[in-house]
């Protein structure tokens, strides 16, 4: 009997001693890790993916884990996401947690999205329904996606209906006049290649020669520029010295003019009338003349003497 006692007592000690073990073990952890904040994320989507213990960053640096994952006390729609994250870390009031997936299948949360100068998320700041100061849910990943569901629904939805308007039977042929027309441009467009390179080369001679006679031009410009930079003044000189001799010649034919002036009223009014009568005395002169050629072609000289001879009577 006294053998069983001891057996119980030294079980009990060794018993003992483990569990003050086992609290040294977490109160060593706990003193290597820290303070630490609790908070709290409501999420009314799936949290597949997560667990406990996983990795919750800031910014993308490790910044503490999940501690707890439940339905929410006051709305089972809602999943409960407690974290603990270290006292230096400052969570500030605009921060928005998100589920972060990976192709693995493990998830992590990932914290964003603080302003300078807020103040710090507390139970004063914000609300704590179960005890904790709530950090709102950000979309991302999978929530995001499904919160804009329906539009991306709607919108593929219309796409489809254009779609099926578009390769429609009333409109096939017609895609089908298109794609052959855009054949036949291919196959023109290529038998075209080897005229359109000759031509491309035709081309770049004429550019060539035509920037061959930009050159000689330019040149016969600045020869031109020369050549009146040095001549310029001399044939100014010449063509004023010209204009003064025209204005000379022009005023000498003035007065000459002005002399000539009498002569030709003179001429008008006095010699001009006896011309004219001389020209008609002359004229019939002429017309008398012609008469008595006449006479003499048909009569002879004995028309001009005598009388003209009567006609014989004939009985």
């Amino acid at each position: 009997m006294e053998t069983r006692a001891n057996h119980l007592w030294v079980g009990a000690i060794t018993l003992a001693l483990l569990v003050a073990l086992a609290a040294f073990i977490v109160w060593i952890a706990r003193l290597n890790q820290g303070a630490v904040n609790e908070y709290d994320i409501f999420y009314k989507q799936s949290v597949a993916g997560l667990a406990n213990g996983s990795q919750v960053s800031y910014a993308g640096v490790p910044v503490g884990q999940v501690r707890q994952i439940a339905l929410s006390a006051e709305d089972p729609e809602f999943v409960r996401v407690r974290i603990r994250i270290r006292d230096e870390v400052p969570i500030l009031v605009g921060t928005e947690a998100s589920i972060q997936a990976s192709f693995t299948g493990v998830s992590t949360i990932l914290l964003d999205g603080a302003r300078k100068d807020s103040p710090a998320i507390t139970c004063e700041t914000t609300a704590c329904p179960e005890g904790r100061p709530v950090i709102p849910p950000g979309r991302g990943g999978f929530g995001e996606i499904v919160a804009n569901a329906p539009l991306l629904l709607e919108r593929l939805t219309t796409l489809t209906e254009q779609l099926n308007t578009i390769f429609g039977p009333e409109n096939q042929e017609e895609l089908a006049g298109i794609l052959a027309n855009s054949n036949r441009l291919t196959r023109e467009l290529a038998d075209a290649a080897p005229r359109l390179e000759g031509t491309f080369d035709d081309l770049q001679g004429a550019l060539k020669e035509a920037s061959e006679a930009l050159d000689a031009f330019e040149k016969v410009s600045l020869t031109t520029n020369e050549l009146l930079d040095a001549e310029g003044p001399k044939l100014a000189q010449e063509l004023s010295e010209t204009l003064a001799s025209a204005n000379q010649a022009a005023a000498s034919l003035s007065a000459v003019l002005e002399d000539t002036r009498p002569a030709a009223r003179a001429l008008s009014e006095t010699t001009l009338p006896t011309v004219e009568a001389t020209l008609q005395d002359l004229r019939a002169t002429s017309r008398s003349l012609r008469t008595v050629t006449d006479r003499l072609e048909a009569e002879g000289a004995a028309s001009l003497i005598g009388r003209r001879p009567l006609p014989e009577y004939e009985p």
